[in-house]
């Protein structure tokens, strides 16, 4: 008999990018965002005589009564207690259960008592080595990958083995780690600083396989696709090339750093690919808290004026934004706001600034005795209005209080409508005939105007009409405008829930503790 295998993505509580509205009441054929890249390529590391199922909770429920031999359970810092749940239940029901992911490779200790192996670190190597142990009888309680995995060993994907048509993006992966050092950030304590990537045959491969599922909008989740400028180099014009031969087939996205506005060659190449957005951890437009957090590379050239390069180029920008460095006060809520709706950036994730496990924040902050100490609860911090630091230039309440009525005033109907007039005069056409059926556009459009539009009463009529007025001159935006209204109604959605659950929650004083590293907060944004 074959080994049984069950993968199992846990439910991931609503964030900025859980886009849950729009998939409610607008783009009703999709469950979730992306889908889950690292169970994919699991599956495809897995002996091939083992039955293997692939179990999303994000868009199917949970089979407990599954015939498994083996439960395998991935996630993040914010999966951690659904995590627990999952496990606790199969192993009551007799099952081996074996975690990974990026919270168990950060933080193995935590799952002791809670699974019966760990695999921490990339799996490419060490998951097989598992696979063997197990058919032996002999699994070990924690797999440690300490090395860094050649890219061109990662198979391809098994993609075939996830419910597609449930995502509005698929993940495809053309490379990991990040040149950059970030003080806050994680991925080069996990990934390292030297970027690798797969083949260009590999990426092909799982292109074709996608084309052959369907699907049309793919993600490219690298941490900075262009963090090995070379390769990079060589992947788009790759890309182009393939787009071209498939009537356009895909629409792409990607992370990249700041930097990318300042190769305009690299820009074209984004475009002739059809990439149509890239993300960009902005964090903040003081220059002061990019040095202090050493993120140098959003220092080299005006944001503003970047972002807009970006746009010329038909490419839309989602970022990410950060209070509470250092170098912050409490006029620093008053300048992002200003900074965001003049950038014109829709999908705009605000966090807290938050120390993660093993990162150059987190131990400088745990020198300084500048971390919170946190009990059991600490792992659903990130859910409500919080953080683990304590801040430098304003109080710990000023921080929190400041970050409410920022996330309030960012994601208004007011706020959409002026961000979306500040970007279009800065956006390029869109030369790449990407095509999407007539059909699904009008029922997309019409579905819209009633949960959107109308629901919002005439003053949302009227922002939305103000909005909609500079395309009128250019038609081909129209389309670009309603997915912007789409996208910035879902996140405010989120952040209306949020803060009806958390928002008037009583705000604690606190002063700075000295703690052990297992006693303080540990998230994941």
């Amino acid at each position: 008999m074959p080994m049984k295998l069950l993968l199992i993505n846990p439910r991931l509580p609503e964030s900025f990018w859980s886009f849950s509205w729009a998939f409610q009441h607008v783009a009703r054929d999709k469950c979730a965002a992306i889908s889950p890249l690292g169970l994919a390529t699991l599956a495809a590391l897995t002996p091939s005589g083992w039955d293997v199922t692939i179990v999303d909770e994000n868009v199917e429920p949970i089979d407990w009564d599954a015939d498994a031999d083996i439960v395998g359970i991935c996630g993040m810092a914010v999966q951690f207690p659904r995590q627990k749940e999952i496990a606790a239940e199969f192993r009551r029901k007799g099952c081996y259960v074996v975690v990974g992911g990026s919270y168990a490779s950060l933080c193995p200790e935590e799952y002791r008592t809670v699974v019966d192996t760990v695999v921490a670190g990339e799996a490419e190597y060490i998951w097989p080595r598992f696979c063997a142990d197990f058919e032996n009888g002999e699994p070990l309680p924690r797999y440690q990958e300490t090395g860094t995995v050649d890219l061109e060993d990662s198979p391809t994907p098994r993609h075939d083995l996830l419910k597609l048509d449930r995502y509005q993006s698929v993940a495809v992966q053309f490379s990991r780690g990040c040149p950059f050092r970030c003080e806050f950030c994680d991925i080069i304590i996990t990934f390292g600083r030297k970027p690798r990537a797969k083949s260009l045959a590999q990426i092909e491969r799982e292109l074709d396989l996608l084309r052959r599922c369907g699907m049309r909008n793919v993600f490219f989740v690298d941490d900075n696709l262009i963090g090995h400028l070379p390769r990079c180099r060589e992947l788009l014009p790759m890309l182009a090339d393939y787009q071209s031969r498939h009537r356009y087939r895909f629409a792409f996205g990607a992370e990249t750093s700041a930097n990318v506005a300042t190769q305009p060659d690299l820009l074209t190449l984004l475009r002739a690919a059809n990439f149509e957005w890239v993300f960009i951890g902005i964090e903040t437009p003081s220059r002061e808290a990019l040095l202090e957090t050493l993120k140098v590379q959003n220092t080299r050239a005006d944001l503003l004026t970047s972002l807009r390069a970006v746009y010329a180029h038909g490419i839309d920008v989602y970022g990410s934004f950060v209070v509470g460095f250092d170098a912050d006060d409490a006029t620093v809520f008053a300048r992002q706001n200003a900074f965001i709706i003049e950038s014109g950036i829709i999908v705009a994730s605000i966090a807290m600034l938050l120390a993660l496990p093993r990162t150059p924040l987190f131990e400088r902050l745990q020198r300084d005795g500048r971390l919170q100490s946190a009990g059991e609860s600490h792992h659903l911090w990130n859910n409500l209005i919080a953080t683990n630091i304590i801040p430098q230039n304003m109080s710990y309440s000023e921080l929190v209080l400041g970050f409410r009525d920022l996330i309030g005033q960012i994601t208004s109907d007011v706020s959409i409508s002026k961000r979306i007039r500040n970007k279009l005069p800065y956006l390029g056409g869109a030369p790449v005939p990407f095509r999407v059926g007539m059909g699904a556009t009008l029922a997309y459009l019409g579905r819209f105007l009633v949960h959107g539009a109308l629901r919002g009463g005439v003053r949302r009529w009227y922002h939305v009409a103000r909005s909609l007025l500079p395309a009128m001159l250019r038609p081909r935006l129209i389309p670009f405008v309603i997915l912007n209204w789409v996208q910035g109604l879902a996140i405010q959605a989120f952040v209306r829930e949020h803060l009806r659950q958390h928002g008037n929650l009583p705000v604690r004083e606190v002063a700075p503790v000295k703690t052990s590293r297992d006693q303080l907060l540990v998230i994941e944004r």
